[in-house]
């Protein structure tokens, strides 16, 4: 019983865990669903629309006094910038920044998802033996929908916020099922099955009508409660007793079939050929076929260099441009984020570099959990929780170098995958929640309505990396998995 906790299915629990504290902590976050209109004020200073800030004649003290107007998560307070650092007349040149600045942040969410978030996804699909399908409603569903799931459970504590998480939940569930599905149909385009596409869209729709049903009565039950809860674990073990049932079918077929009998087209089957997980694609083309001769620094240095100089020198000025916009990303990235690749013969095994992500991935995961409340915490008053984080990690980062070689990869390197998701994600979440602040603000700016904002902006700001995690999925070959984890998300949203 004890060796199942050590193992990949033992591990994804423990990951799940994990990702449900970060997203359930996180009621100061705007993202993860901290009512961003509060009824009460903060040491009892009363509560104003923060839209009411023109009609303030000192604007910057009325946005930093102001409840509603403060940032309940991330690292900037995009409302004080616009309002304290930037006079009415510049106020323009501000909105043009941020924008600016948020068209830098789709840039890193879809570095990160297509390069660490989905090859480190599908690296966990393959340990743990799962179909595409099956995968995308569960893990990538969960990861995509934890966040929004738990932000609308704080949200719905507050009457005055309920009807901004329902507008958000409605406005992401239409956005996914139209725009995101839509467009991994057209980026990859593939012959969906007729009953798994019924069966997700039959749950929905019975997501949406219960949903429905407590909007009409005006309250929310226990019995309404389990029955919400009941329905997604019906709808996941429906998925995989339909994946079982399929593989049964079919290898029962292929015993009795001819020889160029044609097979039946599921949702589970696999397009290895086609996929491209590759993450560390920097120049891999190109690299020493003796690189085990590589001293330990150099090794490190080419792990960590983001540009390929003989691809550089051939590509277009427009591609060179955005490559150095991606530059500070990707090593960032590359740095901070182990990628296991299974169909490589390495996996992506880098001794120095996997060494020192035991360090720095951890780092980042409490420097980014509750936008890093977390990790300036001081236990006992003595050592801060991101100096331990730091200590175990060179430990294991020690014990793990002198144990390993350059050539061949651990036994358990399958860990870092894992270790890669739950990074990445974090990454992805963190800069979701920046791309919501911003939209918040902006949202202020142009004086737009609480149910406009909910269905609109914040729904959009909050699915940003459902759709680059989907579209990335789909480009590098896995449009069954995207397309699966569009329902399996906001069905796991609206439960």
């Amino acid at each position: 019983m004890a060796s199942g906790w050590l193992g990949p299915q033992g591990l994804l629990s423990w990951l799940c865990v994990l990702l449900m504290a970060e997203t359930a902590s996180g009621t100061r976050s705007l993202s993860m669903g901290t009512p961003q209109f509060p009824v009460a004020g903060v040491g009892g200073i009363p509560m104003v629309d923060c839209r009411s800030v023109y009609n303030a004649s000192d604007r910057c003290n009325f946005v930093r006094s102001n409840p509603d107007c403060r940032s309940y998560g991330g690292y900037l307070d995009y409302l004080e910038g616009l309002f304290c650092h930037f006079s009415p007349r510049l106020l323009p040149l501000a909105i043009t920044l941020y924008v600016l600045w948020l068209l830098y942040l789709f840039l890193v969410l879809g570095v990160t998802a297509a390069k660490f978030f989905c090859p480190n996804l599908s690296a966990i699909a393959t340990t743990l033996k799962l179909s595409h399908n099956v995968a995308g409603v569960t893990f990538l569903a969960f990861g995509n929908g934890a966040p929004d799931i738990f932000s609308a459970l704080v949200a719905f504590s507050d009457p005055r916020t309920a009807s901004l998480a329902i507008g958000a939940l409605f406005g992401a569930g239409v956005l996914v099922t139209t725009v995101v599905a839509g467009g991994i149909a057209i980026l990859r385009p593939f012959e969906a099955a007729s009953r798994p596409f019924l069966r997700d869209i039959a749950f929905y729709m019975t997501a949406v009508f219960l949903t429905f049903m407590a909007l009409y009565l005006g309250r929310v039950t226990l019995a309404w409660a389990l029955a919400c809860l009941g329905l997604y674990v019906f709808y996941v073990l429906t998925v995989v007793l339909c994946t079982w049932i399929y593989q049964w079918q079919r290898r029962r077929s292929l015993v009795f079939s001819t020889p160029g009998t044609p097979e039946l087209l599921s949702d589970s089957d696999e397009d290895h050929m086609s996929s491209n997980t590759n993450s560390y694609d920097y120049g891999d083309e190109y690299r020493p076929l003796f690189s085990y001769q590589e001293t330990t620094l150099q090794t490190l240095a080419r792990a960590l260099n983001p540009l390929d100089y003989r691809r550089w020198r051939s590509q277009s000025v427009s591609w060179r441009v955005l490559k150095v916009l991606k530059l500070p990303v990707e090593f960032l990235l590359l740095l901070t984020v182990p990628v296991v690749d299974p169909d490589k013969d390495d996996r992506n095994w880098n001794r120095p570099l996997n060494c020192l992500h035991l360090v720095v991935s951890p780092l980042v995961v409490v420097l980014t959990l509750q936008s890093g409340a977390y990790g300036l915490y001081e236990i006992g008053g003595l050592l801060p929780v991101w100096a331990v984080v730091v200590i175990a990690g060179t430990g294991l980062a020690s014990v793990t170098f002198f144990a390993t070689s350059n050539r061949n990869p651990p036994r358990l390197h399958w860990l870092f995958a894992f270790l890669g998701f739950l990074t990445s994600a974090l990454w992805i979440n963190a800069a979701a929640t920046e791309v919501v602040n911003i939209l918040r603000s902006l949202g202020v700016v142009f004086q737009l309505s609480n149910t406009v904002l909910g269905l609109t902006l914040l729904a959009w700001g909050n699915s940003i990396g459902d759709a680059f995690s989907d579209f990335t999925l789909a480009r590098q070959g896995y449009p069954r998995m995207a397309f699966s984890a569009c329902f399996g998300g906001i069905i796991f949203n609206l439960c």
